[in-house]
């Protein structure tokens, strides 16, 4: 299973970033193996608009079964779910560490986008 994250640094040592489309960058973790990528979202750091929309076609490009974050707006959730990514908000944490809530089950995909655009 392929798993990105939404990272401050590019290690599985870093802290999840609570933001999603304005997130420092993405870990893709696959989850069987143990390998990942750093995937680079600075573009969208300051974008006007339209982060959260294009950090998911970013993700999406990459093809993961799952996003883990703390926080997803609606354009963004709407965009991850077209492409059949499931979405997991309140993502606190390591990388590691939240992978293996993933794992263990401990966590559950969402529904729907918990906070509002333009959230930062």
């Amino acid at each position: 299973m392929k798993v990105a994250v939404s990272a401050i640094g590019n290690t599985l040592d870093s802290a999840v970033d609570p933001r999603f489309g304005r997130a420092a960058g993405f870990l893709l973790v696959d989850t069987e193996t143990g390998e990942y990528e750093a995937i680079d979202n600075s573009q969208n750091l300051n974008a006007m608009q339209g982060a959260g929309v294009q950090a998911a076609q970013t993700v999406c490009s990459h093809r993961p079964d799952y996003v883990l974050t703390g926080h997803c707006g609606p354009k963004a959730f709407r965009a991850l779910e077209s492409a059949g990514v499931k979405v997991v908000i309140g993502i606190e944490g390591t990388v590691a560490e939240a992978v293996e809530k993933l794992k263990a089950g401990e966590v559950e995909p969402t529904h729907a986008a918990d906070v509002q655009g333009h959230w930062a």
